[in-house]
Formats: structure tokens, sequence, C-alpha cells
């Protein structure tokens, strides 16, 4: 657990500074809404994490490009997983239903494993290139 949080961590930072990320949510991050509430209740932030895209075009070429990450609509392994919820977990709600709560086409959710950090950053580095 204290891995995935650790890489947790640091992807969330690396996703929050890269260009192509429109916004990531993130407990661990100070501009959470529920950061400080977070900070009081947990020993850690974990390692689920969620960022915007901007589109259903960017959300599948990032997706189609990682390599270490595996694409999965079941989270919580040790390895790097990495899901879009508007086709997969979220798909049945339709595109109303995901609207009214908050999921859009461009939203990628990725549960971050144990691998090496380097690895998961160059991995998501090149996929996003793609965008």
């Amino acid at each position: 657990m204290k891995e995935h949080d650790e890489n947790g961590r640091v992807i969330a930072d690396f996703l929050a500074d890269h260009k192509k990320v429109r916004k990531v949510f993130y407990p661990g991050l100070s501009d959470h809404p529920q950061h400080e509430l977070a900070k009081r209740q947990m020993t850690g932030f974990g390692a689920l994490i969620s960022f915007e895209t901007g589109s259903l075009s960017n959300a599948n070429k990032m997706l189609r490009r990682v390599r270490v990450c595996s694409l999965g609509e079941s989270l919580g392994g040790v390895e790097t997983l990495i899901s879009h919820p508007a086709t997969m977990t979220h798909a049945a709600l339709g595109e109303k239903g995901r609207k009214a709560i908050g999921i859009t086409d461009g939203l990628v959710r990725i549960s971050v494993g144990i691998e090496d950090k380097e690895d998961l950053l160059e991995d998501l580095d090149q996929a996003l290139g793609a965008v």
C-alpha cells in the first residue's frame, strides 16, 4: 500500500503538470475540494486518479498508446490499470446520466500499481503525446 500511495502521488503530480491534461482529480493535490478532509482522515492519498483529456478522441488516442498501463474495466490490482469510464464502467448511464455526475467523454481513470515510477511516467508521457 505504501508503494501504491507513493506512486499515486508521483503520477498525480506528473499529470497535474502535463500540458495535455486539463484537470486531475486526486485528493492528494492541494486544489482538490476534499484535500483538507483527506489529510485529516487518511494516512495517505492512495493510487486512484482521474484526469481530463478534453474529448473522446483524445482519451482514445492516449489509451491506445499505453504500454506499461493495462486497459481494464476493474481497478485495484498491484498492476497499473487504466480505464475510460464513459465507454466502460459508466456506459450504461447514457450521455445524459454521465453528464449529471461529471463523467465526460475525455475522462480517464487510472489505478496506479507498484511498477517502477519511471516506467509509468515514461508510458503516460508517450501516450499523452498522441493527444
